[in-house]
């Protein structure tokens, strides 16, 4: 792991632990924000997945997330399966954020000004999660590799068929 991974990883972690901590501490005053969230997306994940157990409690939803956090955070801080951990990260902080800075809703500019700046921070966090969850950290991804077997298959093919041809030709010149 190069040394900017060692630096950064934990440096961007640290918000999900200090958040997630928070979070539990206090459940009730972040459950009240989040209700308008979980409101819309636990029918919506009834939906998508009928069999999983999902909780209906914004309490518990609350704690569920700060859980996965504060685990997540701190195995992208320590390097495990940091493309995991960041995903993740990423996925807990976007109902977060809309629950959390709701800018669109505030009619005092300055608390409208103060809501929208934690929005672009948690926006700007989250492309670094991004990046993060991408980071194959120099060695190539699924993805290349695959698109390069494809590639080595094609060369492979032409090679095999224009040496096809070439023995054919051959050969008739041989009958003749």
């Amino acid at each position: 792991m190069t040394i900017t991974r060692l630096l950064a990883r934990p440096m961007l972690a640290s918000i999900f632990v200090v958040g997630g901590i928070n979070a539990i501490r206090n459940t009730e005053g972040h459950a009240v924000k989040a209700k308008k969230i979980t409101d819309r997306i636990v029918p919506l994940a009834q939906r998508a997945v009928p069999a999983a157990p999902i909780p209906t409690d914004t309490t518990t939803l609350v704690r569920i997330n700060a859980g996965a956090q504060i685990l997540a955070a701190a195995a992208l801080a320590t390097g495990r399966a940091p493309r995991l951990s960041a995903t993740v990260l990423a996925a807990s902080l976007v109902p977060t954020t809309l629950a959390g800075h709701p800018f669109w809703e505030e009619t005092d500019p300055q608390a409208k000004a103060m809501q929208r700046l934690q929005f672009t921070k948690n926006t700007a966090i989250l492309g670094g999660l991004l990046l993060a969850g991408v980071d194959t950290e120099g060695k190539p991804g699924l993805a290349w590799r695959a698109r390069r077997a494809a590639a080595d298959v094609r060369r492979e093919a032409k090679q095999v068929a224009k040496d096809a041809r070439r023995e054919a030709k051959l050969a008739r010149a041989q009958l003749s």
